[in-house]
């Protein structure tokens, strides 16, 4: 609904595409972060995963929408963007049961 609901503001803002990029992030993570609670491991990745995907994606739609600080939104983006990252390094190096 939000890219729909937003379009118009969106497309005059010139932001639809990193709305979009947001969306997916968020999409991937969440599938990612569903199959993982099913499976008895440690909670870091799980941890940095979605922390890293509210800081990346959170911010990109607040920035897209002009909400808040872009002093303060425009870094959280790299640094979600690295915790999902590190979220990944966990979860490959992380015992398998």
């Amino acid at each position: 609904i939000g890219a729909h609901a937003f379009k118009d503001t969106l497309t005059k803002r010139n932001s639809l595409t990193s709305w979009q990029t947001a969306t997916i992030y968020q999409l991937f993570h969440a599938t990612a972060l569903l199959t993982m609670s099913s499976e008895p491991s440690s909670d870091l990745p799980k941890q940095l995963l979605s922390l890293g995907t509210v800081l990346f994606s959170g911010s990109i739609y607040c920035l897209s929408l002009n909400i808040g600080p872009k002093a303060i939104l425009g870094p959280m983006t790299p640094v979600g963007g690295l915790l999902m990252i590190g979220g990944w390094v966990a979860v490959a190096f992380s015992p398998k049961r």
